[in-house]
């Protein structure tokens, strides 16, 4: 199974709808095929999905695919993970971290 397959997918298109205008805080994973450290992220990333079922909302967002949003961003390095909250950037990690680092910017979130 391919990275980033087990989560729903975000595009340029409908970024707004998926993540700015959702009432859930919405952690975006941005990530590309070609990189190790996102693919290394990737299991994390689902359980954290799975683990905050209900009350966070996890996406992925291909920046390879949809360059537009991760420069509205500024994503330059990835994976970068950002959490968004009523359509507005609450916490955002750069690179591959343990689990424990992402769980605690979930959890001040919530």
């Amino acid at each position: 199974m391919a990275a980033g397959t087990e989560l729903p997918q975000v595009t340029d298109k409908n970024f707004a709808t998926e993540v700015l205008n959702e009432t859930l805080p919405v952690l975006v994973d941005f990530w590309a095929t070609w990189c190790g450290p996102c693919r290394s992220i990737s299991p994390i990333v689902e359980e954290l999905a799975k683990e905050f079922s209900g009350k966070i909302k996890v996406t992925k967002l291909n920046v390879d695919e949809n360059p537009g949003t991760p420069s509205q961003y500024g994503v330059r390095g990835i994976p970068t993970l950002i959490l968004f909250k009523g359509g507005k950037i609450v916490d955002q990690i750069v690179g591959a971290v343990p689990k424990g680092r992402l769980v605690s910017m979930i959890e001040k979130a919530l």
